[in-house]
């Protein structure tokens, strides 16, 4: 005969998750996506009102997982908005859904209802097609813009109220994302990715709230930011290789960050001087090569300076490992208030486009630095991709010299990236000459200082 259970034992059975205040099972929820906060709540009666109460409503699951579940999409979001409180705020509504016609306009029709009905502090949508990649020929480009199109006109209460919209895959007719972005009135967070108006056409965006830009893989032949008196963030990725003037920055007075990236094989450079001469708040530049060419033209600091003159941070990323890096001295040349130096080289095959080496890689035409030349700011230098090579041990040894208060040289070994391996097992790499042992690294580290005048204040790390 089974012996009763001990108090304490029966007692660890009970639900205790159901039995906590509501504002604290709130918070708890809140933490978690909204589609497992429901599946939570359904086990107990006391909590299945619990998520109409949510101030947050994240959907955002990985594409796979939209591809099994999309309809659930829609119809958690339909049960959650209309069954909520008018007195409760939403402060974040993030929804990632497929452009389907039904279910976007059931989502699209709930959430404006909302919006009408609620206060709604930040709404945002990020809109997958139902083909991407080489599988998304120009055809399904235009008749996914056409679909969204229909979308946007059948919902105008959700849209005047997004913040943020995130679009992919669509060819648009020419003033349509003008179109949008004229309506969209509190849009922040813009971000297109292979989307355009037609190849070669020109883009100009004005938009008296957009904080955050992300213009990736489209096929404009210029971007004009006309006008962004908040723009803060400006992501432009890929732009078409004839493109002359890729980037034309206009009123922006605000953008504080900008982040270039482009595989590069023709000789066509853009001038930073040029490109930043409406910049005058740039504090944090980086620049993505992609592993091929250079793309940027080295300029004299006498130039470039009244443009980098609040830079603060520096980011170049990807460079080709055939690459001479001493080039990169014009930067800091020209930047004096730099506190922290960022280069990778890295020959990063699944970036690369062509899979090969190029001998113009390494056609970085630069002046050498003035040998007096001191900056002041600096205080952290870090490579990754670092090897035991002149190339590498006397860039920084400059740097070095020239830095007088330099405190930190952080230095790192490839990067390593297991898709490389697997996709392209043919291509020759070569080994790597980070230094493995005590004593090597205390050889180049004497390498490195043995030239400069005096003591440098700055430890020099190899971080494995």
């Amino acid at each position: 005969m089974l012996r009763e259970l001990p108090a304490d034992l029966e007692a660890g059975n009970r639900d205790r998750l159901s039995e906590l205040p509501a504002d604290l099972l709130l918070n708890i929820l809140e933490r978690v996506g909204t589609l497992d906060a429901v599946k939570t709540c359904i086990l107990s009666k006391k909590m299945q009102k619990l998520p109409t109460m949510l101030s947050q409503i994240v959907i955002d699951l990985s594409t796979d997982d939209l591809v099994r579940i999309h309809t659930v999409v829609a119809n958690v979001t339909n049960k959650i908005l209309n069954a909520r409180s008018s007195k409760i705020t939403i402060r974040k509504l993030k929804l990632k859904f497929f452009l389907s016609p039904s279910h976007c306009l059931s989502i699209g029709k709930c959430v404006g209802l909302a919006m009408a009905d609620q206060k709604v502090d930040s709404a945002e949508f990020e809109i997958l097609t139902p083909r991407n990649g080489h599988l998304c020929t120009e055809a399904y480009r235009l008749f996914f813009a056409q679909q969204f199109n229909d979308f946007f006109r059948d919902c105008p209460d959700a849209f005047a109220g997004l913040t943020g919209l995130h679009l992919q895959y669509m060819r648009f007719g020419e003033s349509d994302i003008t179109n949008i972005l004229s309506y969209c009135k509190q849009l922040e967070s813009l971000s297109l990715f292979m989307c355009d108006e037609g190849v070669s056409s020109v883009l100009h965006v004005e938009h008296a709230r957009l904080v955050e830009l992300v213009i990736s893989y489209c096929e404009f032949k210029t971007v004009e930011l006309t006008f962004l008196p908040n723009l803060q963030r400006m992501t432009f990725n890929s732009w078409p290789s004839c493109a002359e003037n890729p980037l034309a920055l206009g009123f922006v007075p605000e953008l504080s960050k900008l982040s270039l990236a482009k595989a590069c094989f023709s000789h066509k450079t853009l001038e930073l001087s040029q490109l930043l001469a409406n910049v005058p708040s740039g504090n944090d530049l980086s620049l993505d090569f992609r592993s091929e060419k250079i793309w940027i033209r080295p300029e004299s600091p006498k130039v470039l300076s009244p443009c980098l003159a609040k830079l603060r941070f520096v980011n170049l990323d990807n460079l080709p490992e055939e690459c001479d890096i001493a080039w990169t001295m014009f930067l800091l040349e020209a930047a004096p208030f730099v506190v922290e130096f960022c280069i990778t080289v890295w020959n990063h095959k699944c970036h690369m486009e062509s899979q090969k080496s190029y001998s113009e890689k390494t056609d970085v035409k630069w002046e050498p630095s003035d040998p007096d030349f001191k900056h002041k700011d600096l205080a952290k230098l870090t490579i990754y991709g670092f090897q035991s090579d002149d190339n590498f041990t006397g860039h920084i040894s400059r740097v070095m010299e020239a830095a007088v208060n330099i405190k930190e040289v952080s230095l790192h070994d490839r990067k390593v990236c297991k898709v490389c391996a697997v996709k392209f097992p043919h291509v020759e790499v070569h080994p790597s000459s980070y230094p493995r042992t005590s004593d090597e690294k205390d050889l180049l580290r004497n390498k490195i200082t043995e030239t400069l005048p005096k003591a440098s204040p700055a430890v020099i790390h190899f971080r494995s």
